[in-house]
């Protein structure tokens, strides 16, 4: 069965559905890491990607800004010379009523009777004006570290901005 479209869960409606100790068949999170690049250096340029609404980021979309940011940067500036951090986690776990499709099927499907929907996947709640990901870089990488970001935002399901949070004056 296909997946339904990620604008079905973009929107905040419901309170948190996230205590996953009372579920059962919750798929596991596609991001494989947080961390990336230089974890050890300080380094004295420090780049932020805010969220501009609230919204339902999937881990997949995550994942997918994660990659995009990561290899453009391992490209054009080394693996030593950044450190990408990822500061949301996906704890909502997103349901879904599976519909059944075909001749006969609504004699076999109960419609919206009691539909509670098993687990599809999972997602982060993020706020306005929350981190969503953050990048540190020499001043000499500042232009690719904000391409970076920008393309890690087009990945994502809301308006975003870049913030220059730490070594302002080194760029300019």
């Amino acid at each position: 069965m296909a997946r339904k479209p990620a604008s079905m869960y973009r929107k905040l409606k419901d309170r948190a559905y996230t205590h996953r100790e009372y579920m059962g068949g919750i798929p596991g999170s596609k991001i494989v890491q947080f961390d990336m690049g230089n974890l050890t250096e300080d380094f004295p340029v420090q780049l932020t990607l805010i969220a501009e609404e609230a919204c339902q980021i999937r881990d997949s979309a995550l994942e997918s800004a994660r990659i995009s940011a990561n290899r453009f940067l391992l490209r054009d500036v080394g693996r030593l010379n950044f450190h990408l951090k990822l500061r949301t986690y996906p704890h909502q776990v997103l349901r879904e009523n599976k519909q059944a499709t075909g001749a006969g099927a609504d004699r076999v499907s109960d419609g919206m009777r009691r539909s509670f929907g098993k687990t599809v996947g999972t997602a982060a709640r993020v706020h306005k004006g929350q981190k969503i990901m953050s990048l540190g870089v020499h001043p000499q990488h500042f232009p690719q570290a904000k391409d970076a970001l920008r393309r890690a935002g087009n990945k994502l399901p809301t308006p975003h901005r870049i913030v220059v949070e730490k070594g302002a004056e080194l760029v300019s």
